[in-house]
Order: C-alpha cells, then sequence, then structure tokens
C-alpha cells in the first residue's frame, strides 16, 4: 500500500474538488491519501515522511499563480525535492486540447521558471468557468480574457472543462511514482 499526500491551493474551490477527486480514486485502490490546503499544511505542519509520493496543485488566477503557493514551494523545496513528486496545473485555456500538453502551457512553464521548486514530474488539468460565482470584477477581467481567446463570455456561463477520466489516470500516475 502506497501513501500519497496531495496538497493544493485553491481560490475558487475547483482545484480543491480535482484534488479530493485524486484523494478517491487513489484510495478506492486501496491506497492512503491525505488532502491538504497549503495553508493548512503551513499551519499544521507536514510529516513529509509518512507519505511515498507528494503532488502539488495550484490554479491560475489572472496569469499566475498565488503567492503562497511560491511561498509553500520555496520553503519545502528539499522536501519536495527529496521524495517523488508532481506539480499539477488548474487552469481554464487548458480547455483547448493542444493546451494541456506540458510544453504548450503558458502558465506551467511560468510556474517552472518562476519557482524554486523544479517538479520532474508535471501535469495540466484544465479548470472551470464559473462567472454567477466570482466576484464582479474577476467576472469582467476574465470576461475580457475570454474576449481575447475566444472563449466563453456570458456571465451566466458555468462550464466544467475538467476531464475526470483523465484525474483518475493522473492518480493513478501518482501511485506508480510512489513506487
Amino acid at each position: 500500500m502506497k501513501s500519497v499526500l496531495v496538497l493544493y491551493y485553491s481560490k475558487g474551490g475547483h482545484t480543491a474538488k480535482i484534488s479530493r477527486a485524486i484523494a478517491e480514486h487513489i484510495e478506492s485502490g486501496g491506497n492512503k491519501c491525505a488532502v491538504m490546503h497549503i495553508s493548512e499544511a503551513v499551519k499544521e505542519g507536514v510529516d513529509w515522511s509518512s507519505y511515498d509520493c507528494v503532488a502539488l496543485g495550484a490554479c491560475v488566477m489572472y496569469g499566475t499563480y498565488d503567492k503562497s503557493v511560491f511561498e509553500f514551494t520555496t520553503k519545502h523545496q528539499a522536501a519536495l525535492s527529496e521524495k517523488p513528486s508532481s506539480f499539477y496545473s488548474v487552469n481554464v485555456v487548458a480547455r483547448k486540447p493542444e493546451k494541456r500538453v506540458p510544453e504548450n502551457n503558458k502558465y506551467l512553464q511560468k510556474f517552472i521558471e518562476l519557482s524554486p521548486w523544479k517538479p520532474k514530474d508535471v501535469k495540466v488539468i484544465a479548470g472551470k468557468v464559473d462567472y454567477p460565482s466570482w466576484r464582479w470584477w474577476d467576472r469582467l477581467a476574465i470576461q475580457l480574457i475570454m474576449k481575447m481567446t475566444d472563449g466563453p463570455t456570458d456571465p451566466k456561463t458555468v462550464i466544467d472543462y475538467t476531464d475526470w477520466d483523465d484525474v483518475k489516470v493522473y492518480a493513478d500516475h501518482l501511485v506508480s511514482l510512489a513506487d
């Protein structure tokens, strides 16, 4: 039995939902999986030795990741590098299949460039457009970005672009990294 830690940063809740789905799939295969928001990991600490593999996921908002993601990777760079680990980026640009390829996803590439931790394993997961749940200024900014990238702009739009079967494949991949 393998033990995986899934750490994440989520702003609107979708990355949290993806992280829980990863954990549920890992556990359904008879393995152990803990899930923690990085703020919880900072507050409570992490017993890194309890895990065979660590995955860290974060959402993109306004073209970047929250500063807490970079603070976390700076502080825990050694622990993340000492064992099998993976980084997954959740972003709406990945609604286009070619943008799910790590080399073609500028947000994932930006993370690799800016983070002191250089993950050897990475994944891009398409996110969710949920205009009704966003603050008005977030909605307007994202509508502008979507207009420029031929995405949906109707303020009533809710579209989950996440390939949930691929999330399960990624969960299985995390377990295989733990070998």
